[in-house]
């Protein structure tokens, strides 16, 4: 890799970001003004996919057979580097996770990139990945082959401080019904099997685990439905519960023990118990050390320093870009864009995320994640110590998954 080779692809890509600027931060309040849920969100769908068609991009409108995900391809030949856009929002709060931000740093990475992808020797593809907020749309898209091929994926995360990485943690949500059988509470409850004891006493059984847990994981649940009537005894009861650990293998062992304090329940209250698991489950993330300090690199030449999480600043919480981290290296930092303190999935993030900060993330993480496909590019040996990194890392997470 001739470095002035590099340096040259840098700063046009920047011009290519610059020049869009405008439409990239309309693009943004656009998808911010307009909110959607999970396999909902067609308006952010066809923004962007116009947006893509319009500059050349092969494009691909819900693609792999998921109507609100798209694939746009440029270039003919090299190494292919996958960018991913989110644009999914959150029920009541909009935007409170900033995929808007996503959206627009990953339209404007991928345009720039397009524009020098034959000169510069790679293939950029530009993901659409809807319902990343419990869905997980991604993951039909790994399994349908979209990945196949892709050499890194990168994306980037608002938050409240420029980190190398989220603390991704695994997930597998969980609906459990209970019946029992309906009395007078009154005349004759000794006929009856109270449903909601046993949901009651599962609850309760959970809350004295969580004692005896991991110091990452995490379980945590609500009732939906308790009765009908006070002065019945509750035939039915129904509660949701998702379980997280840093692990996908660790999850699978906090998972049987959090089954055996529901059954507990259930058996005390003489009632019967369904446990129907919402797939799919959200891997933790393998992130790319080699990659990521290429982003550290480009980010400090745009003056933000990005740091490694710590207890002063981090952000915990999990996504389905986790799952793709085990087909492919990749990368998921996280962008400035509130002042620290302002936490993800709140009203207030949703202000500053559609805001002039919101604005300035999205075009700088264009660029961060323009430079960042170029140095994958034209470094063969960055390519080969982010694969060698990833071979060894994940197969050492599958291992211990096997055992």
């Amino acid at each position: 890799m001739e470095p002035s080779r590099l340096r040259e692809a840098k700063s046009r890509l920047a011009a290519e970001v610059d020049r869009r600027a405008d439409l990239l931060v309309d693009v943004s309040r656009r998808i911010h003004a307009h909110p959607e849920l999970n396999y909902e969100e067609h308006y952010a769908h066809d923004l962007l996919t116009g947006v893509l068609e319009e500059a050349g991009l092969s494009v691909t409108r819900s693609a792999r057979g998921v109507a609100t995900a798209f694939e746009a391809v440029a270039g003919h030949d090299g190494p292919t580097v996958a960018v991913i856009c989110e644009y999914d929002a959150l029920p009541g709060i909009g935007h409170a996770c900033g995929h808007n931000v996503i959206a627009a740093a990953g339209l404007g990475a991928g345009l720039a990139a397009a524009a020098l992808a034959d000169e510069l020797g790679g293939r950029v593809l530009v993901v659409g990945t809807p319902a990343e907020e419990g869905g997980g749309g991604k993951v039909p898209l790994i399994e349908a082959g979209t990945f196949d091929g892709v050499d890194a994926a990168l994306m980037v995360h608002p938050a409240d401080a420029d980190l190398t990485a989220m603390d991704v943690v695994a997930l597998h949500q969980a609906h459990v019904t209970y019946h029992g059988e309906a009395a007078h509470a009154a005349a004759a409850p000794h006929l009856g099997r109270n449903a909601l004891d046993a949901a009651v006493l599962g609850y309760v059984n959970v809350a004295a685990l969580r004692q005896h847990i991991e110091a990452g994981e995490r379980i945590h649940g609500i009732i939906t439905e308790g009765g009908e009537r006070a002065n019945v005894v509750p035939r039915r009861a129904r509660a949701e519960w998702i379980v997280r650990s840093t692990t996908v293998a660790k999850l699978e062992a906090l998972k049987a023990r959090f089954l055996a304090c529901l059954e507990a329940g259930a058996a005390a209250a003489g009632c019967e118990m369904e446990v129907a698991w919402v797939d799919p489950v959200y891997a933790d993330m393998i992130d790319n050390a080699a990659i990521v300090e290429r982003y550290r690199a480009n980010a400090r030449a745009l003056g933000r320093e990005v740091r490694d999480p710590s207890p002063e600043a981090r952000v915990v919480g999990s996504t389905d870009m986790g799952n793709v981290s085990y087909v492919t290296p990749s990368i998921h930092p996280m962008i400035r864009v509130a002042p620290p303190g302002v936490a993800i999935h709140t009203p207030e993030f949703a202000t500053w995320a559609g805001g002039p900060e919101g604005d300035r993330a999205a075009l700088d993480g264009a660029k961060i994640l323009a430079w960042t496909v170029a140095d994958l590019w034209l470094d063969a040996a960055l390519r080969e110590r982010a694969r060698e990194e990833w071979q060894a890392a994940r197969g050492a997470r599958t291992a211990g998954h096997a055992a």
